[in-house]
């Protein structure tokens, strides 16, 4: 089923089976502070990446970063959809702003489920991070 944003844009069906992944994630595999989110993304090719965060107090990277690093170690480079889920059943958590920049500047089709309860949805990162600077399109042209 096909949706429409704001914006007019359409946007897919919201991926339950992503959601169920990261919610397993999260229940198994993060512990005590450290490990608190776990994400899941969906590859081009139907293949589901997972990943936790790693917590540092000098800050870590989030899940959703983490899950970059994952499926390119697997080599997957395009992702499709992903969603993070808290630990403790806090369900859906939409990424930070940090994640959001670094999502569209990697890749500025994804699709992000967001939202609680009955109101998750699937969006654009574009939506995310509207009026985005994006890095690459302020380069010079290598001469």
């Amino acid at each position: 089923m096909t949706t429409q944003t704001h914006d007019g844009n359409p946007v897919d069906h919201v991926d339950h089976e992503l959601i169920q992944a990261a919610a397993h994630i999260a229940r198994t595999r993060c512990r005590g502070d450290n490990h608190t989110m776990a994400a899941a993304a969906r590859a081009r090719d139907g293949r589901i990446v997972t990943a936790v965060n790693a917590y540092h107090f000098t800050g870590g990277p989030c899940a959703e970063l983490v899950v970059i690093g994952t499926a390119a170690a697997q080599g997957i480079y395009e992702l499709d959809t992903m969603v993070a889920v808290g630990d403790r059943d806090r369900g859906v958590v939409p990424p930070c702003g940090r994640c959001r920049q670094a999502l569209l500047e990697y890749f500025p089709s994804l699709k992000v489920i967001v939202g609680t309860g009955d109101r998750v949805r699937t969006v654009r990162v574009t939506d995310l991070l509207p009026e985005s600077f994006v890095w690459a399109d302020h380069q010079l042209d290598a001469e």
